[in-house]
């Protein structure tokens, strides 16, 4: 079992060409016990995006804070603190902030799916 706090995990910033302004938390992962999945917090700085890609697993996100863009297979979703999006297997997806303070999500992945 494990209990933190947000303030307490690393940050560390996504360095890909393909990125602008996106910083990752890992909260819970086979490291603290959750082998199968992991947990991360991603923070994308206003006018930023994560790349737009695909993967051979799924993912689920939840909006913590802020407003963005989630594209998925070509359609665009506003997306605000509160939304949550479940993104299939080998689907186009893309993460945009755009609004003025930073877009916040929760991202859950089968371990296979973090790098």
């Amino acid at each position: 079992m494990i209990v933190g706090h947000m303030k307490d995990v690393p940050v560390t910033e996504i360095v890909n060409p393909q990125v602008k302004d996106v910083n990752m938390q890992v909260l819970v992962s086979p490291n603290e016990g959750w082998d199968s999945h992991v947990m991360r917090v991603f923070e994308v700085a206003p006018g930023g995006h994560t790349p737009k890609h695909q993967h051979p697993w799924p993912h689920i996100n939840y909006v913590i804070d802020g407003t963005g863009d989630l594209m998925v297979a070509g359609t665009h979703y506003e997306i605000t603190a509160g939304s949550y999006a479940y993104v299939p297997q080998d689907t186009l997806h893309q993460f945009k902030s755009v609004g003025d303070v930073p877009l916040k999500f929760i991202c859950i992945v089968p371990t296979i799916g973090h790098k």
